[in-house]
Formats: C-alpha cells, sequence, structure tokens
C-alpha cells in the first residue's frame, strides 16, 4: 500500500496555488494538498489537526509575502507551538534577494529555500526525501 503524503501550502497567490496543485498531479505521488492564503490560518489549521490527532503535513511549502502573517511570522509562530513532528519545510518564494535565503537558513525548522516557479522534478525530490512511493499503475 502506498503512503499517501499531506501536502501544506502556505501562499496567498491563488494561480500559484493551482499550478502547485497541478504539479502535485503530475508528480505520481498520491498527495493531499492543502492550501491556506496566510501564515495565520496556516497557524490555525496546524493547531485542529493536533487537538483532533489528524494526520499532521509531512511537508510546508511558505511563500514569503503574505498578509496577516507572513512566512518569516509563520515560522516564528510555530516554532513557538513547539511541535514534535517530522515536517520538512521549504520557503517557496519568488525573492531573489540573498537575505531572505540566508534568513531561512536561521530557522531550524526549514530544511531549504525554493525559487519560484517550483518544478515537477523539485517536488518529485521533496516527496523521495519523505520515503514516498509513487502510485503504481
Amino acid at each position: 500500500m502506498n503512503e499517501k503524503i499531506n501536502l501544506l501550502v502556505i501562499d496567498d497567490d491563488d494561480i500559484n496555488i493551482f499550478i502547485i496543485k497541478k504539479i502535485v498531479e503530475k508528480t505520481g505521488y498520491e498527495a493531499k494538498m492543502i492550501a491556506k492564503t496566510n501564515g495565520q490560518l496556516a497557524i490555525d489549521y496546524l493547531n485542529e489537526l493536533l487537538q483532533t490527532q489528524q494526520p499532521f503535513p509531512q511537508l510546508i511549502l511558505i511563500d514569503i509575502n503574505m498578509p496577516v502573517l507572513n512566512g518569516w511570522e509563520f515560522l516564528e509562530a510555530y516554532e513557538k507551538m513547539g511541535i514534535e513532528k517530522n515536517v520538512d519545510m521549504y520557503m517557496l518564494s519568488s525573492s531573489v534577494y540573498e537575505n531572505d535565503i540566508e534568513k531561512a537558513k536561521t530557522y531550524k525548522t526549514v530544511k531549504g529555500f525554493i525559487s519560484k516557479p517550483l518544478s515537477i522534478e523539485r517536488l518529485i525530490e521533496l516527496f523521495e526525501g519523505k520515503n514516498i512511493e509513487p502510485i503504481k499503475s
């Protein structure tokens, strides 16, 4: 039986969310993708998962520039929650600023920085890093 990956995308751009959803479908992996349009909605969602003991995302992709709670503020709030889950988090941004890439390295929860647009190949690498098997036909 193949494991389904739980993917959380935090991005306020509907077009980016649509593109990521299409990329997920093209990877050959079974994934449940949830999108939240700002960091506060994502924190609320994660709290709800913890309270109801539902499966936690194994992979979280975080945009930097968003309303309410931006990507950095989400990370601050997440780290304060003290969650002990095996989650791979990546900043997914159109930012080309070296200081954003360097700042991402200062968070223990962040595994890396991915420049938009996300490619099918890069998402497959992330899924494989979680040891998720592709769907067998």
